[in-house]
This record gives structure tokens, sequence and C-alpha cells, in this order.
């Protein structure tokens, strides 16, 4: 072995055992602060808060006069009025497959004296459309065709049970 290697072995020698002393001290201001909070009275625990036991009701409308909270208070609601109602047993067509959102109008095709309206679906192809077809997801049937829209009365709830219509329109896209 020569000196230069065991002059580098005793330096590594030295800077380890510095190196394993220098982790070994400073924990006894560690130690004095646990035997500190060891010696520390301890506290009282509050008892827990007492609970007070759950009133039953029993809501009976039709001994005591009172309305039942379940049922509308307007005669026309819940669908018992005179009001517009979805069509259920007509059979759907096939833009009725769309959200009215997703139709647009490309244009307008006169034959004879009939016009009709071109409309896209969003997978790209185009229908012809008249009044009275149906178009949309709620109900929307077709009462008028321009140059530029296609005007339509949808019946959509109400949200008490019942339906009402609303004009919406489809206009001609650029």
């Amino acid at each position: 072995m020569s000196t230069s290697q065991s002059l580098r072995n005793g330096l590594l020698l030295a800077l380890l055992a510095l190196g394993v002393s220098a982790c070994g001290g400073g924990g006894d201001d560690l130690d004095k602060y646990i035997n500190e909070v060891k010696a520390r009275p301890g506290g009282r625990i509050e008892p827990l808060p007492e609970i007070t036991p759950y009133e039953v009701f029993s809501y009976v409308a039709d001994v005591q006069g009172l309305r039942s909270p379940f049922r509308p208070d307007t005669p026309q609601a819940g669908g018992k009025g005179g009001g517009p109602r979805p069509d259920v047993e007509r059979s759907r067509e096939y833009l009725e497959s769309f959200p009215l959102d997703t139709l647009s109008m490309v244009g307008t095709l006169h034959i004879g004296e009939t016009m009709y309206g071109l409309v896209q679906t969003s997978d790209g192809l185009i229908h012809r459309v008249t009044p009275g077809n149906y178009m949309g997801q709620n109900d929307g049937r077709i009462t008028e065709i321009s140059e530029s829209e296609i005007g339509l009365v949808e019946i959509i709830s109400d949200g008490i049970g019942g339906y009402i219509e609303r004009d919406a329109a489809v206009g001609l896209s650029d």
C-alpha cells in the first residue's frame, strides 16, 4: 500500500468519525422538553353535550283542515287543466331525436306552391321540412317557414306538473 493511499484512507476515516460524532449529540434539549411536557398535570375533558331526542310530528291534512304540502295549490296544475299536452300516441319524426340547438337552417326550396325548409343535423345530413312537421326534443311543431328562419311551437313542462307552449325558431346559418 502506498503512502498516498494510506494517507487518503486515514483522512477518510477521520472525516467519517467526525460525521458520526456530529450526529450523536444535541438531543439533550429535546429530551428535556419531552420530560417537561410529560410532567405537566393532565387536563379535564368536558363531558359530551346532552342530545335532545327527536320529536316526531305526524301531518294529517284532512283531519286538521289543512292543505297537503305535496299537492299543488292551483287547480290547473298537476295536469288537470285544459292546457297543451304532448301527444304520446304520435309516432316520432327523425328530427325529434336532435336537440333544437344542434339543428341549423341552411336554406329553403320552392317546389310548385310549397316552400320547404332545409335543415342540417349535427351529423351533416340535410332534411326537408314543411309546416306541420316536428323537430327538436320538446314536441316542436313547425308553424311557418320563411327565407330567414323556421318558426315552431314547443310544448315544455311548466315545472308543476302541467305544460305550456313556447315559441322557438331556427335561424338561417351563415
